[in-house]
């Protein structure tokens, strides 16, 4: 399997991404450079944590007219797997690939430490892998992490079964805890926690390879592998 690692001007997860993927995980990496619009055959495209350019005016703001994302849009229609990590995250909900938004933490204080989640679905290919219940301790590092939605798009992603993570002890004040979200189509997800950071024993914790492995078993189990 191959992933394709989005670079933006002031990225700084797009080498922890990549490592996971490449290293920890065993399969191809790739970067991309934002001002790119070849995918370079990706099965699997991140946009990873960190910050981009313009985020001043609004988290992934301007990113989102970034040419590769004209790319990633059509990829993610044509069923196309996309995950956006913490600052992708807010560049998949600026540019209408998730529903919601990312604002100010509750406290307005930027958030670094480990924290805990569960998964909200089995039933996606970011979650597959996991197991119903099981606590996952994984970092966070965000300022604007706080998901918000209007109450109908709340009751709709809970209706959907579309809540792909929530937090245990919500330390951003996410509306109904949650950490992260599929589109309908359930091949795109934005998830505010990094995974990446928690994929081997050196890093404290590799409860984040759960997230790698259920990408991979649902690549294989569509038969490409």
């Amino acid at each position: 399997m191959k992933f394709g690692v989005v670079v933006f001007p002031g990225s700084n997860c797009d080498h922890d991404a990549w490592y996971a993927t490449g290293h920890n995980l065993g399969h191809q990496a790739e970067f991309l450079w934002h001002s790119d619009t070849n995918l370079k055959q990706s099965d699997c495209v991140i946009l990873p944590g960190g910050f981009s350019y313009g985020d001043y005016l609004r988290c992934g703001a301007i990113a989102k007219f970034s040419p590769i994302m004209t790319a990633v849009k059509r990829f993610a229609a044509e069923g196309g797997l996309v995950m956006g990590i913490c600052n992708g995250f807010q560049i998949l909900t600026e540019c209408g690939l998730l529903p919601g938004a990312l604002v100010r933490n509750r406290g307005l204080k930027f958030i670094c430490r480990p924290v805990r989640l569960v998964p909200g679905t089995l039933n996606s290919p970011f979650t597959n892998a996991l197991e119903a219940g099981r606590e996952l301790v994984v970092p966070i590092a965000h300022g604007e992490g706080c998901y918000t939605a209007d109450e109908r798009t709340l009751d709709e992603l809970e209706a959907e079964d579309r809540i792909a993570f929530r937090y245990v002890d919500n330390p951003n004040g996410a509306q109904r805890d949650i950490a992260g979200v599929l589109n309908s189509g359930r091949n795109v997800m934005g998830m505010m926690p990094h995974p990446e950071r928690a994929t081997e024993p050196l890093m404290g914790s590799t409860d984040g390879l759960g997230v790698f492995h259920s990408l991979v078993r649902a690549f294989a189990t569509e038969g490409r592998l």
